[in-house]
Formats: structure tokens, sequence, C-alpha cells
């Protein structure tokens, strides 16, 4: 039978590609809510979609409790197959663009907001420019997003990586300076040892990051924790930076902040030579697969040429 003959006798339109989609969306989320938010579609359109799908198939795809979603062995080799076809269409579409130009799409990013006002919103002018079709959505937040229940492409995020699941690039080294205002080192004086740090109202961490918190040094006598200690406590970086410079206390800052406040005077780095170095970084994190997304490729590569050699 050839393929008109075929088609005078079916239903031309071919809702299998969605409903793969919507059932890995299910799969990698774990429900049908946060696979709603993640495809940007109502959560009955994707319960509807996956029954469908179940019936056409003949086989149970989900285990569904109160609790979420679990995929049944059939359900497993069903995604196996659909990630399958997902990038085989992603790489069809990928070979088509060719040039900058061309690569289209939305690409959600999120960023911690210090770093994200003080070095991606400055440098994304330029993106758009060599990249007309694509469009971004920017979340800068000093929360640790989820990618899939936040819908966030890319993140990126300081320190020490945890998550084992994602895909990561290392942009730069991250490299933590005490610092302190000019007026606050005139009332208090030069530190010479990391227990003078004791004298000094801190800005402290509030929320997930109370780990920053205790401050590592090293010293001639060995490794030395101080534990930041002060009346003022807040769950954003960029707010500490800020009362620092005003004298409201010092803070363990990111040197794409520091170096160039102490450059400008506005701020005195404390104890430079006994910062302990480890191995923190900036890294952008995306989702794993077999490939990327054109137009996340385009920003990922953007990004990791800027930070190759930081400005700071």
């Amino acid at each position: 039978m050839t393929l008109i003959a075929a088609a005078k006798g079916a239903d031309m339109k071919d809702d299998r590609l969605l409903a793969m989609r919507v059932f890995s969306a299910v799969a990698e989320s774990g429900g049908f809510t946060a696979a709603a938010q993640a495809l940007r579609v109502s959560q009955p359109f994707v319960s509807q979609t996956i029954a469908r799908l179940e019936d056409r198939l003949g086989a149970r795809l989900l285990h569904r409790t109160t609790r979420g979603h679990s995929l049944t062995p059939e359900g497993r080799v069903y995604l196996d197959g659909c990630r399958s076809a997902i990038d085989g269409v992603e790489q069809a579409e990928a070979a088509l663009q060719t040039s900058a130009e061309q690569v289209a799409g939305l690409v959600r990013v999120s960023a911690p907001l210090a770093f994200g006002l003080d070095r991606i919103t400055p440098i994304l002018p330029s993106f758009l420019a060599k990249h007309p079709k694509i469009d971004l959505d920017l979340v800068l937040t000093d929360d640790s997003v989820n990618l899939i229940e936040d819908r966030i492409d890319l993140a990126i995020r300081m320190g020490q990586l945890t998550d084992s699941t994602l895909r990561a690039r290392r942009l730069c080294a991250l490299r933590r300076i005490v610092v302190a205002a000019p007026s606050l080192v005139a009332q208090f004086g030069q530190p010479q040892w990391p227990e003078d740090l004791s004298a000094f109202p801190s800005l402290c961490w509030d929320g997930a990051r109370t780990h920053l918190n205790l401050w590592q040094f090293e010293t001639p006598d060995g490794p030395y924790r101080h534990e930041a200690k002060g009346r003022v406590r807040c769950n954003t970086g960029m707010a500490m930076f800020q009362l620092c410079r005003d004298g409201v206390g010092i803070m363990r800052c990111a040197e794409h902040l520091a170096k160039p406040a102490i450059a400008r005077g506005e701020l005195v780095p404390l104890l430079d030579q006994f910062t302990q170095q480890d191995d923190a970084a900036f890294h952008a994190v995306f989702l794993p697969g077999r490939n990327i997304q054109p137009r996340l490729r385009c920003l990922l590569d953007f990004l990791i040429d800027h930070f190759e050699k930081p400005e700071w």
C-alpha cells in the first residue's frame, strides 16, 4: 500500500510525538502537575494525554499513588524509546540551524542574584545581538532552583556541586575574600590573625546558606575556622554586599564583587594571606540528554568563552 493510499483511509493527524513529550515530562518530573508546569499546559491536558496514550498502547505506563507517580516496567521501556525519538527530532532540526542567525527558541536561565546582576545581565545584550531569534527568560535568585519543576534550561551555580544527576560545565574559579568598609577598619583596626575577627560585627547568611557562615583560614599553625556572628542576617548576597560597603559588618565576599570594590576604595581586604583556597567554582548546569539543544548550546558556549579569563 502506498503512503497516499494509506493516508486516504487514515487520519493524517499524528500526535504520537506530542504524547511522548508529555509522558517524558511526567516521568522526569514525577507528577502530572509538575509536568504541566514544565510544558506550560493544563494539568487536565497532561492527564488526558497519558490516559489516551495508555489506551492506545494497551499498557499501564505509570503507577499512580497518593504520593506521586512511578514508572511501571513497561513505562521504563517506553521512556527509553521516547527519549530516542525526541533526540532524533532535535538532531534533525539542529542540522538545519547552521548559523547563529538561524538558531531559535526560548532559553530559561537561572543565576545567583549578585552574580546575575553584576556579571550576567551586562553581557546579555551582546548575546542577544548575536542570536536574534533566541528568547531569554532570566531568573535571578539565591535559592537553589529545581531545573524540572522550575522549567529552567540552564542554571549558574556557585560553590561545590552536589547534584551528580546534572550535567555541568565549569565557567570560572570562585574565590571568596573577607572584606570590610574602611570606616569599620578605622574603628576596630586591621586584624592580624583570624582570631581577631571576633571583635568585628559580621554579616551572616540566613536560610539554606548558613553553612557559608563558617569561614576557613589556613595559618602557619594549621587550619582555623571562624564562625561569623552579627546582628544582621540575610538570604541574598547582593544585600549583604551593600550593607558591607555601608560599614554595617564584615563579610566573606565573592571576588567578582570584592576586587572591583577594593580597587575603588570602597572595601578593604582582611587576612587575605590566610584565605584558604578550595575547588569552588561557578558552573553552568543543565539536564542530562544525548544531545543538547542548539539554542542552549549557543548560550553555554557564549558563557564559557566569556568567563575563560574573568575580568576581575
